[in-house]
């Protein structure tokens, strides 16, 4: 069977999917100030990689764990939860299958555990590392372990 990576169009489809995401992300007010001084063409790069990883791609992402690149940012779960919204905009506008949209949201969901801010869990649990090992079990990839 075929990774979703390539279920969904490679690394094309993948860079319009972080292109639109991060157009609709900067643009909504409740978000757009974790990216004011951000290099978006650096970040969309290494997202693409991120995504390519985790979804059975070729790419193999090298950078810093979730938890440190999010660390001290002060984003809640509400900041979360619209940027998940965001994401599932951008895979439907990218004609991805709902079933494989749902599996990706469905992934991403325990990344809060490292994104959001101290205090601001949902669960109150706190859990040390990357989630990457979600991505790779769910979608069945050896990629980033």
């Amino acid at each position: 069977m075929s990774s979703i990576y390539d279920r969904i169009g490679g690394t094309a489809a993948l860079t319009a999917v972080v292109d639109d995401f991060y157009r609709r992300v900067c643009a909504d007010p409740n978000l757009a100030g974790f990216f004011a001084r951000v290099d978006l063409d650096h970040l969309k790069k290494r997202q693409v990689d991120y995504f390519s990883t985790m979804l059975g791609g070729p790419a193999v992402y090298t950078g810093p764990s979730l938890r440190r690149v999010h660390q001290g940012l002060g984003i809640t779960r509400r900041h979360f939860d619209r940027v998940l919204r965001h994401l599932t905009a951008a895979l439907i506008v990218a004609e991805v299958p709902d079933e494989i949209v749902d599996q990706i949201v469905e992934a991403m969901s325990p990344l809060a555990d490292d994104i959001v801010g101290p205090g601001l869990r949902r669960n109150g649990t706190r859990r040390s590392g990357s989630r990457i090992w979600v991505w790779t079990s769910t979608f069945g990839s050896s990629a980033g372990r």
